[in-house]
């Protein structure tokens, strides 16, 4: 059986990871994508938009 060559993943903002989660916060910003395994077999980053931080931020790919 062959595996998947488009995995699901998920980005979690950065900045908010560094700063760590304030009391009057609701949280991190996560977003779920999928990639393609041999197109991108490293971490991949994408700038969106964190609505924790009020500001487009870097969002890198956590493990599951």
């Amino acid at each position: 059986m062959a595996k998947d060559i488009r995995i699901m993943i998920i980005l979690e903002c950065t900045t908010c990871v560094r700063k760590g989660v304030k009391k009057g916060s609701r949280g991190i910003s996560r977003y779920i994508t999928k990639k393609n395994r041999h197109n991108t077999p490293n971490r991949l980053e994408l700038r969106k938009f964190c609505p924790y931080c009020y500001k487009h931020t870097i969002h890198g790919e956590i493990t599951k």
